[in-house]
């Protein structure tokens, strides 16, 4: 598949490094500009552009940029995707440490995906977000693996969270449904479930135990 990468840190420099591996043809973009990304770039095989020409022609598009830098991200991101792109977001909430307070989230109740959709204007699958970055390279293991580790994956497009949870599991992990992104709190930070490695059954069970007060550990 052609799949552009928004944000080059730990997980997405690690996800350009496996899908490229894995034969997908990557476009990878940061916001310090394709130079930035030489290194990566000459190690994956993957094209290094500017993040307003990462999603084009994409079937697939990850963003996996800080919660606060989301709404910097160019205007009409995705307008040049293909039909039915598939988005992936990553992201995670840290008021304290990073991202400051965002209103719509503290007072409204809206859980971080939601919140990333309304700047995207356009739907997500969030996975990954839980996920250590070193794990997408040390960690994939074949189908029915005791060690394989599980993923939940909660998105209100059913047939884009097909196409990521199949993604998911030719990147070496199994996945489980986490519903639609009103109830992707239950994969937030200081869920059971986050950074949680375990198979599914563990997380079926972690998601199940979440709770809807976020933590205040993890509030602004």
């Amino acid at each position: 598949m052609k799949i552009g990468i928004i944000g080059a840190g730990n997980i997405g420099g690690n996800l350009t490094r496996r899908l490229t591996t894995l034969g997908h043809e990557v476009s990878v973009a940061n916001s310090r500009g394709p130079e930035s990304l030489k290194a990566l770039a000459e190690e994956t095989g993957a094209k290094a552009v500017p993040a307003a020409e990462a999603a084009r022609g994409a079937q697939v598009v990850v963003v996996t940029v800080p919660l606060k830098a989301v709404p910097d991200l160019p205007a009409g991101l995705l307008d040049g995707a293909a039909e039915g792109v598939a988005v992936i977001d990553t992201g995670n909430y840290y008021p304290k440490e990073r991202d400051g307070r965002i209103d719509a989230i503290e007072d409204d109740g809206l859980t971080e995906s939601r919140w990333t959709e309304g700047h995207l204007g356009h739907r997500v699958v969030k996975v990954f977000n839980g996920t250590y970055a070193q794990d997408l390279l040390e960690r994939p293991r074949p189908a029915g693996d005791p060690e394989r580790l599980a993923v939940p994956v909660a998105s209100d497009d059913e047939a884009a969270k097909r196409v990521v949870r199949e993604l998911v599991e030719e990147l070496g992990f199994d996945t489980v449904d986490a519903g639609g992104i009103d109830e992707s709190w239950r994969q937030q930070p200081g869920t059971p479930v986050y950074g949680l490695r375990a198979g599914v059954e563990a997380v079926t069970r972690a998601l199940a135990e979440a709770s809807p007060e976020r933590p205040a550990a993890h509030k602004a």
